[in-house]
């Protein structure tokens, strides 16, 4: 009994520093994550435009603080990027919010920053835009969106200008009620995020009225009018499968059983094993904790 009562205390101990772990790297570790790919993404965008004054203002964006003045009128409608291609930046001045938006909700494309529902128009463009974001993790963009108030400039730069939304209402619903990014007569936007933080049991809904726009001196194309059709069943948008997970979790339980042996094998060099082992261990549980994440909800 006491044997037994040892080695169940040791596996709930392991079991505690692994969720410790897994904890740290979800705050810390997608963060370092997002960091770098919103840098490559910042280089895309900007090269990416062919317009002088659509590269300076794209450039210029992270430190940009004058606002469009001119009226609020949408450019040209253009297709979408590929999924997980950058579309502009949005800021939030009130929540120090300044980052690429992706095009694509699912876990893959959040890890890179704010998502845009596919179907759903690009921002300036007619209708309603939406654009999804991580709370806690991966940078969380959308942490401190319960602080945008009514009136308050959410403004979306990309390669067709500058357009400063205003802030008109908050509201929370389920992580199905996919009408919130509906198709709209108004030119609006909306951003989605999970509610409370560190829960996904609903989201919160931040919309917002096209005030001022301020369109760069292109000519892009107009496309054919054509009916957004909302590509999500649910807000969440989709993860990953639980195959690549369990594969890295069977491989960490057979290294650390061969570690076990060998250190029980080889009594005298059993410190040399634990620490080489260990760090052989931390390698494989950070492959694990990235194959693991996607299981979460896609914008907690």
């Amino acid at each position: 009994m006491r044997r037994a009562l040892n080695a169940f205390g040791k596996i709930l101990i392991g079991l505690g520093v692994l969720v410790l772990l897994f904890v740290a790297y979800q705050i810390w570790g997608t963060s370092i994550q997002e960091s770098h790919s919103q840098a490559a993404l910042r280089k895309t965008l900007v090269n990416e435009a062919t317009n002088p004054a659509a590269r300076k203002a794209l450039a210029d964006a992270a430190a940009l603080e004058q606002l469009p003045t001119g009226p609020p009128v949408t450019a040209s409608t253009i297709n979408a990027p590929a999924e997980g291609q950058p579309i502009g930046y949005i800021r939030i001045p009130v929540i120090g919010v300044n980052q690429v938006v992706v095009e694509g909700t699912n876990e893959g494309d959040l890890r890179l920053g704010p998502g845009h529902y596919a179907g759903t128009p690009l921002p300036g463009n007619q209708g309603n835009a939406s654009i999804a974001g991580h709370r806690t993790t991966y940078g969380h963009p959308f942490y401190n969106l319960d602080s945008v108030k009514v009136g308050d400039p959410i403004v979306l730069t990309t390669l067709q200008g500058v357009f400063e939304y205003e802030a008109m209402r908050m509201l929370v619903v389920a992580p199905t009620d996919v009408g919130v990014i509906a198709h709209s007569n108004t030119n609006m936007l909306t951003l989605t995020t999970c509610n409370p933080r560190y829960s996904a049991a609903t989201r919160l809904i931040v919309q917002a009225k096209l005030a001022h726009t301020r369109l760069f001196p292109i000519k892009v194309p107009a496309e054919p009018t054509r009916t957004h059709v909302v590509q999500s069943n649910d807000l969440a948008g989709e993860g990953a499968g639980l195959s690549l997970a369990l594969t890295w979790g069977i491989l960490i339980l057979a290294v650390g059983a061969v570690v076990l042996l060998l250190a029980h094998r080889f009594h005298k060099q059993r410190w040399p094993i634990y620490v080489t082992g260990s760090a052989g261990l931390l390698v494989l549980l950070y492959l694990f904790f990235g194959a693991l994440s996607p299981l979460l909800p896609a914008s907690l």
